[in-house]
């Protein structure tokens, strides 16, 4: 393989398509993993699976459509072994590896694939791309207004959000996963959340009010079609790229690798489901976005 430090990436701009150079052709027990130099499909992330990798199609010098049914993260360690998805023992960044997306040409053997060294076009699937954006977007001012609504809560003084909020979302964060209908984020309210200060009492008393609470943010927010960006230092595969919304009380920027909308206006309605676990030790929120 020609030797890079990180595949490049446009999809934190929005990009669909564009063309690239093949560097290797790796197999995988799913078929091929085709490897670019730079592509606009976004991979998923084995160090925070929340949204899953893009899929399209690949169309090689000589014309032939190849269909890509995934794309992950792969990596080459500094013995030089090739790893992908969960099979990487380093969180993605790690500087003695090298980061890859990896289009999955689903059931080949790659003896049809397009080989090292021939120029390829990439176009990613741009309705699928679109819902997940949704829900990615959904899924982010969803935590916003959550922390709001918890914000009387907190006991103690802890970290806070962009604005200004205590941050739950991010303190009892357990799993988020983006989905093509919907986000669903799952919360731990255990005793280390409770040592930081948060209590708990009443809560699932207090779910049709919290709920209430959530979506009135939401709705309010998505009237004013904010605009949406994804800030990054660069277009390498491991850049640290922040979310950025324009919202009326601020600019708030969160963590994220993920892709978006561009403005709140490209949503019709955003409503957040709240509920509790029997045992009250899980809080989850699937979040449901309806595109304009």
């Amino acid at each position: 393989m020609a030797q890079i430090t990180t595949t490049l990436v446009t999809f934190p701009a929005g990009a669909t398509s564009g063309t690239a150079t093949v560097l290797a052709v790796q197999p995988l027990p799913e078929g091929a993993g085709v490897i670019v130099d730079a592509t606009p499909f976004h991979p998923l992330d084995h160090s925070w699976p929340d949204q899953p990798g893009d899929t399209g199609v690949l169309i090689g010098a000589d014309g032939t459509e190849h269909a890509v049914a995934d794309c992950l993260t792969g990596g080459i360690g500094p013995d030089g072994q090739f790893a992908v998805g969960a099979d990487i023992p380093v969180r993605r960044g790690e500087e003695t590896w090298q980061w890859l997306a990896v289009h999955v040409l689903d059931g080949t053997d790659g003896a049809d694939a397009p080989a090292p060294g021939t120029t390829v076009e990439l176009r990613v699937e741009e309705s699928r791309r679109a819902a997940l954006s949704a829900s990615h977007t959904g899924c982010h001012l969803m935590a916003l207004a959550l922390n709001e609504a918890l914000a009387d809560r907190w006991r103690k003084e802890v970290r806070t959000d962009g604005l200004g909020q205590p941050d739950f979302d991010s303190l009892a964060m357990d799993t988020s996963r983006i989905g093509l209908d919907a986000s669903t984020d799952r919360y731990r309210l255990g005793k280390s959340l409770r040592k930081k200060g948060f209590d708990p009492e009443g809560l699932r008393e207090a779910l049709p009010e919290l709920t209430e609470k959530v979506n009135t943010r939401l709705a309010a927010w998505l009237a004013q079609d904010a605009a949406i960006r994804i800030d990054t230092p660069g277009p390498e595969l491991t850049a640290r790229r922040q979310w950025a919304c324009e919202l009326p009380e601020g600019t708030v920027q969160i963590a994220c690798g993920g892709t978006h909308l561009h403005r709140l206006g490209e949503l019709a309605s955003l409503t957040a489901e709240l509920t509790l676990s029997e045992d009250g030790s899980e809080f989850v929120v699937v979040t449901t976005p309806k595109r304009a």
